[in-house]
């Protein structure tokens, strides 16, 4: 059966590492795994500025004498 080279790379560093995998999750509780707060989130998301479709280019400039 095929296994790729990234597939035994993991194998061998976690045999090697038997703590990594505690480690793993002590740091993703540390970023991800927290309790949300809904009150929170509504400001945040009712304080955001709408953006363009494709933020990297600027929008052109509407002409003094433009009517639109």
């Amino acid at each position: 059966m095929y296994e790729s080279d990234i597939t035994r790379f993991i194998r061998d560093l976690k045999e090697k590492n038997p703590s990594l995998a505690e480690l793993q999750r002590k740091n993703r509780a540390t970023w991800w795994d927290k309790p949300q707060d809904l009150e929170t989130t509504r400001e945040r998301s009712g304080a955001a500025v709408a953006q363009p479709g494709y933020v990297y280019f600027p929008l052109p400039k509407k002409a003094a004498d433009d009517p639109r």
